[in-house]
């Protein structure tokens, strides 16, 4: 038998111990010798197969490894959120994935880098309000919200309401305060208190609630935009989240002593009358950190604090936040 392994002819007696004759392919083959006496009385031109050294045989490869599938990555489409669904309340929440632009109504929302963002609802706010955001995609994701009504204090009483408005000498001098109160508000600080559960400020007696509202035979004057809280003059009262001051000034018209405190997201809170102020405008505070004194400056009746707070245009009910006093 003729076997070639590797470009090579070999040949073998059949008797074993007689050494095997290689020549390379395409030249001419050499003459056996003989290696004993023996060797005359085998066969002649009979061939075996001769197997090579291991070392000369190419070792099978192994099956490359199946590679390890891609996970498929779940996104997520709607809003997640919890709050107080109310007039005067709020949510806190988690928009879609690769939301690009997201709004509350007319209103459009701040999205953190971690998809988290929070909204608000007017005193006044309609019963139902669109939740929408726009994704990466170009795909629209929509809730609506049903904000429940609020049963306000309402005071209806007999009497004209004061014709007129302010004069021009009053106005000389609100004005200015009132753009001083506008561009503080309007600051974004990147404040984190927003995130927050808030504490009160102060305790003590509740001497005005939010919400509440006179009508004047009919015609309604401005409501109550804040808390009142009365524990009397000269009394600490805290940050009730952190934040950084954006407004601290004595003097003003109506309000006295104002400290403004952004919380971020467009939440921002207000403290009225106060008898002294211990921080500065652009101080970062921190949640209970001691701000000012409970006073009567300004136009109050008496030493109260009044709280109010704000989301973008919206006016909040701080007893939402804090929840009733321990």
């Amino acid at each position: 038998m003729i076997s070639k392994l590797m470009g090579w002819t070999l040949f073998a007696p059949a008797v074993f111990g007689i050494s095997a004759l290689a020549s390379c392919t395409g030249s001419e083959a050499a003459a056996p010798e003989s290696a004993s006496a023996n060797a005359a009385e085998a066969p002649q031109n009979i061939a075996v197969e001769q197997t090579l050294p291991e070392a000369q045989v190419a070792p099978a490869s192994a099956p490359a490894p199946a590679p390890e599938p891609t996970p498929i990555a779940v996104q997520n489409t709607r809003f997640s959120y919890s709050g107080e669904l109310t007039q005067g309340g709020y949510i806190r929440g988690q928009a879609p994935d690769s939301t690009v632009q997201a709004s509350l109504g007319e209103q459009t929302l701040s999205i953190a880098e971690d998809g988290t963002f929070f909204a608000a609802f007017d005193r006044d706010s309609a019963g139902t309000l669109a939740l929408s955001a726009t994704l990466s995609s170009g795909q629209i994701v929509r809730e609506t919200l049903t904000i429940s009504p609020r049963d306000w204090q309402i005071e209806r009483v007999n009497i004209a309401r004061r014709p007129g408005g302010a004069s021009a000498s009053f106005m000389a001098r609100r004005r200015p305060e009132l753009n001083a109160i506008v561009a503080s508000r309007a600051q974004e600080t990147g404040a984190q208190g927003w995130s927050q559960d808030f504490i009160w400020p102060v305790k003590g007696r509740i001497s005005g609630r939010f919400g509440r509202q006179r009508i004047y035979r009919g015609e309604p004057g401005s409501y109550h935009g804040g808390i009142d809280i009365a524990p009397g003059n000269g009394v600490p009262f805290v940050a009730p989240a952190d934040g950084v001051v954006v407004l601290a000034r004595t003097g003003f018209s109506l309000e006295g002593g104002l400290i403004i405190i952004d919380h971020g997201q467009g939440l921002n809170s207000a403290f009225l009358h106060a008898s002294r102020i211990v921080v500065e405008e652009g101080q970062s505070v921190t949640q209970g950190q001691h701000i000012g004194n409970v006073g009567s400056t300004g136009r109050a009746t008496g030493p109260h604090l009044h709280w109010g707070l704000k989301w973008k245009a919206a006016r909040l009910d701080p007893l939402l936040f804090v929840g009733p006093m321990n």
